[in-house]
């Protein structure tokens, strides 16, 4: 599943929250967040502070299959 549309779906249980509340709380233009939502285009910080505005944690990690060891 791709990012956009699991924000979509965070916006969704938060109380139907709109692109354009999302775009306030992260003090970047609506225009600005639409064109990376439609893009699918995130820099990690970008996810950090979607996680922020939305209360919620995010977490990138990599981890061995064989080892299990998370980077």
């Amino acid at each position: 599943m791709a990012l956009s549309e699991k924000i979509r779906i965070i916006l969704v249980k938060r109380g139907n929250l709109s692109e354009a509340e999302l775009a306030r709380r992260m003090n970047i233009s609506p225009q600005n967040l639409h064109n990376k939502m439609k893009r699918d285009n995130f820099t990690e910080n970008d996810l950090s502070e979607i996680a922020k505005a939305l209360d919620c944690t995010y977490n990138a990690t990599f981890t061995f299959n064989d080892t299990g060891e998370v980077i």
